[in-house]
């Protein structure tokens, strides 16, 4: 009975002053660790993906978990075809500098002392892409990259002469005309998920050549599974395709004018009202983010013909989903259309 007692009794202090004993090495073991090293500075974010849309303000978080005695923050958008440094803006904590095309639309939020965190005002659509925020303490760098991707949607675009006039350097530029940018793969797939079906191929951001099938058919590869067919690697001079333009929210407002109106009549009718010709882009993003859903075609300043459905009706086009349907690029002499008009807000 006493030596179970006694059994006991030493187990139980055992457990006490080992116990003791591990936290102390653990104190000690804390105590001793070299916070020196630049891997103990910055704070990894939750999640490395931001999204934000077309003239949005987004924060870029970059959060210190110690303050350095001294240091420099430097913020670059980071390129993987480029390896040239594409610096933003660098801060010591007091002063700062800004770089590159972003000046003006950069800064530093410092809302406590350890944020190092990037605001972006005026989101526009080239911003899209990887930012490293990088802490230099003169030992041993240390630096965190985040991913910022805007909402928007992809759209097919051809030449007003049928399909495949585009190089890479036309396709790059006539989707900065009718106000996007030539998509990502990331955003084409993104697209095709959604429900993107195209059977032509189209120039991406990368200088690839891909389309998007849903529906398996012969003229589209054949009987394939569905998914994002590529052309591999292509001359980006002498090669011609069309082109997938993305783009996201708009500033202002698409509006329909009832014609029937040719196109230089439609022209001036968005003109008297204190308006442009909406331009592609324009109606794709009204479509997408304003839910505009009109069955009458409609001028738009490339000279094409369409009209925008969001609930899909057997007298709007006939077609199961929602888009933009067109009517190709008539003659502009026709009177048959009225004409959708963008204003700026």
């Amino acid at each position: 009975m006493f030596s179970s007692r006694m059994e006991g009794f030493f187990i139980l202090l055992l457990l006490l002053f080992g116990s003791a004993y591990f936290q102390d090495l653990y104190r000690n073991a804390n105590r001793n660790q070299d916070y020196s090293t630049g891997t103990h500075y910055l704070l990894h974010p939750i999640h490395s993906v931001v999204q934000s849309t077309r003239g949005a303000n987004v924060t870029l978080p970059c959060i210190m978990r110690r303050r350095p005695r001294s240091y420099r923050v430097k913020w670059s958008k980071v390129n993987p075809e480029d390896p040239l440094e594409n610096l933003i803006i660098i801060s010591n904590g007091q002063y700062h500098r800004n770089y590159d095309k972003l000046r003006g639309r950069v800064r530093m939020r410092r809302s406590h002392r350890l944020d190092a965190s990037l605001i972006i005002t005026n989101v526009a659509l080239e911003d899209e892409g990887r930012y490293k925020c990088e802490l230099v303490n003169g030992l041993e760098d240390q630096s965190l990259t985040l991913s910022l991707q805007l909402e928007g949607v992809v759209f097919p675009y051809q030449a007003k002469e049928g399909r495949y006039h585009f190089n890479y350097i036309e396709a790059y530029h006539v989707c900065e005309e009718q106000d996007g940018r030539l998509a990502t793969y990331s955003q084409l797939y993104q697209a095709w998920t959604d429900g993107l079906d195209w059977c032509n191929a189209g120039w991406l951001l990368e200088g690839s050549v891909h389309y998007p099938i849903i529906v398996t058919r012969e003229p589209c590869g054949g009987n394939l599974p569905p998914g994002i067919r590529s052309y591999g690697p292509k001359d980006k001079l002498k090669d011609r395709y069309d082109a997938f333009c993305f783009t996201s929210a708009l500033k202002g407002n698409v509006f329909l004018v009832h014609g029937p109106m040719n196109f230089r009549e439609a022209s001036a009718a968005c003109r008297a009202r204190k308006a442009e010709m909406a331009k592609v882009g324009h109606l794709y993003a009204a479509w997408r983010f304003l839910g505009l859903d009109h069955c009458d075609g409609g001028w738009l300043s490339d000279g094409s013909v369409r009209f925008p459905i969001t609930d899909p009706r057997e007298r709007c086009g006939g077609l199961p989903d929602p888009g933009v349907r067109s009517f190709g690029f008539p003659n502009e002499e026709e009177r048959l259309y009225g004409v959708y008009c963008y204003a700026t807000t």
